[in-house]
């Protein structure tokens, strides 16, 4: 009897100390929504950071904009300045040329205007070379002798010239050199011509009778020489008048061979 109510009893029931030891409910335990939302934390937590980071990173590009921004600014404004600058300096330097060009036009103007007085003032003047020179001549009487003997005019001709001044060029030369030139300058412009159109008679010797000019007359006056040579051989007439070289009555003018027309 005894056994068959042990057979009968019921199943042992659970105390509390069990129910706390349970694998489910121990200790160190986590949940699987415990894990999800501890996941997503770290997640939130790691983004949140990158974020932190790359906002850090905007911030300080933002900030090297903005300067770069400011120094772009003054180096716009800088070159306005500099090119408000050079085109004051363009414009100074476009006067200063003007000016420098009108001064030169003018500087040339009144070199010719001195080279023409001078040419005014020698136009009474005969350049005769070639007549040997002698220790203590009167240069006068020499070239006197000279008019009536070489250029055939008559004694009494010769008699009636008046001279304002006689004299030989340059410094004295050695004895076996070429004889200094003599320049005569006449009273009488007329007189002048006249014996002038005598030095035909003296075409085949080594004397000459020439009008006097001042050297930079003289310079041009050997660029026009060999020019007029080509004209006459083309069957042109031409003719030398102090500077200027006309050619069948029609002055010449190029800017290479006659500058000092333009």
């Amino acid at each position: 009897m005894k056994k068959a109510q042990c057979a009968a009893s019921p199943a042992k029931s659970e105390t509390p100390s069990s129910k706390r030891l349970r694998p489910a409910d121990s200790p160190g335990t986590t949940s699987p929504a415990g894990k999800d939302i501890a996941d997503i934390l770290e997640s939130i937590d790691k983004r949140l950071s990158s974020f932190d980071a790359r906002l850090s990173l905007v911030e300080l590009l933002h900030r090297e904009f903005k300067c770069l921004r400011e120094s772009l600014e003054f180096s716009q404004q800088q070159v306005e300045t500099l090119a408000a600058e050079n085109a004051t300096l363009r414009e100074s330097v476009k006067c200063l040329t003007d000016n420098v060009t009108e001064l030169n036009r003018e500087n040339k103007k009144i070199k010719e205007t001195v080279i023409d007085l001078q040419a005014r003032s020698m136009r009474d003047n005969l350049v005769f070379s070639g007549i040997p020179e002698a220790a203590g001549e009167d240069a006068e009487t020499t070239v006197k002798s000279f008019i009536k003997t070489h250029l055939k005019l008559p004694e009494d001709t010769v008699k009636n010239i008046v001279f304002d001044r006689v004299h030989r060029l340059g410094p004295i030369r050695a004895a076996a050199g070429r004889p200094r030139p003599i320049m005569a300058k006449f009273g009488h412009f007329k007189q002048k011509e006249h014996v002038k159109s005598r030095g035909r008679e003296l075409k085949g010797t080594d004397f000459s009778v020439n009008d006097q000019f001042p050297k930079e007359i003289l310079e041009r006056r050997r660029v026009l020489f060999p020019i007029r040579r080509g004209f006459i051989q083309k069957g042109s007439r031409a003719v030398i008048a102090v500077d200027r070289l006309y050619v069948d009555g029609q002055l010449h003018r190029d800017p290479d061979t006659t500058p000092w027309l333009y």
